[in-house]
């Protein structure tokens, strides 16, 4: 029997097809894992994705699902199309209509709406989510035809504008939010029905796109719900660098998992690394404090020959253990 490769650490950032759930795509690279001959792993992913909708899934690996939370807190970038005229009970093409309206909304008053529902923003999620009403979640509930109330939440919309204003993959959390769009208020601009349109989004954690969508529509004196939706950045994670699941076999087939995975600390955008030498990493290894550090307050990633061995908080000077990683050094 020949011996197991040993288990990988870091991120696999999986292209999610349509169709796909997330827990069928944490399921899909243990597979491929255990046929490439690897070492049992660990694998979780960093934020759920709706099998209706696609694009990037980071999958965590190893001691990088010790960061799966953080990722869970992460930002997020979506494109989605709000088809105008009727609203569903799940807010997609897979529920039930339940309301329908004729009235179009011109392109230069969904201009006008973006720019209100930017910002701080509380928004109801949609009955046909994963949150929890007393410890059971929102759709089981409402799949069993009980009546669902939902919260409010605050959440934030960084940006919101049309598809066609997304120009490269830098400028996609960026964009400006009035560039390139009819005046509203230009008493000559053409008036355009759109019977559909396209739009990013640039949110926080918490964010129902299903529910901005509705709010959008209802805004707009009409409904609707979202026919297309696609994460095109989660976290420090861009499309660019997602794979498809094509690609994630040839890991079965023996390719080496090292050309497709991202090291962990791929997932630690902005946060400064702290150099340890083979004395220090020891004493964080056993879970002791670092004093007079000269390094400044906040978040460090402590690592010694690259190789990350903690997630470190400095605070005047002394830096605490927030959570160790346990990843073999070559060069030890």
């Amino acid at each position: 029997m020949s011996e197991k490769k040993p288990a990988p650490h870091g991120w696999l950032i999986l292209d999610k097809p349509r169709g796909l759930g997330s827990t069928q795509a944490v399921s899909a690279v243990k597979r491929v894992l255990r046929q490439g001959g690897y070492a049992k792993t660990k694998v979780g992913h960093g934020g759920t994705l709706d099998p209706l909708a696609e694009g990037v899934l980071p999958i965590a690996l190893g001691e990088a699902t010790k960061l799966a939370g953080r990722m869970l807190d992460s930002d997020k970038i979506y494109a989605f199309t709000i088809q105008f005229g009727e609203e569903t009970d799940t807010l997609d093409t897979e529920g039930e209509v339940i309301e329908r309206s004729d009235r179009r909304p011109p392109m230069a008053a969904i201009a006008a709406v973006l720019e209100h529902l930017t910002g701080d923003i509380e928004q109801v999620p949609p009955a046909y989510s994963a949150v929890k009403i007393d410890g059971k979640r929102a759709y089981d509930r409402a799949r069993a035809g009980e009546e669902v109330a939902m919260k409010t939440r605050a959440v934030t919309i960084h940006s919101l504008g049309f598809e066609s204003e997304r120009e490269d993959a830098e400028l996609r959390s960026a964009f400006a939010t009035t560039a390139g769009r009819p005046d509203p208020y230009d008493p000559q601009a053409p008036l355009e029905l759109a019977d559909s349109v396209t739009l990013v989004a640039h949110v926080s954690k918490g964010t129902y796109i299903r529910s901005l969508a509705r709010d959008i529509a209802r805004a707009l004196g009409t409904v609707g719900h979202v026919t297309y939706l696609r994460r095109i950045k989660a976290g420090p994670f861009r499309e660019e660098q997602a794979i498809s699941l094509d690609k994630l076999e040839e890991i079965a087939k023996g390719a080496p998992i090292e050309n497709l995975l991202l090291p962990l600390e791929a997932g630690l955008d902005d946060i400064p690394v702290l150099i340890l030498d083979p004395d220090s990493a020891q004493a964080v290894r056993q879970g002791r404090v670092l004093s007079e550090l000269p390094h400044t307050d906040g978040l460090h990633l402590a690592t010694l020959h690259d190789v990350p061995v903690a997630l470190m908080e400095l605070d005047g000077g002394t830096a605490k253990v927030v959570r160790g990683f346990n990843i073999p050094d070559v060069a030890e």
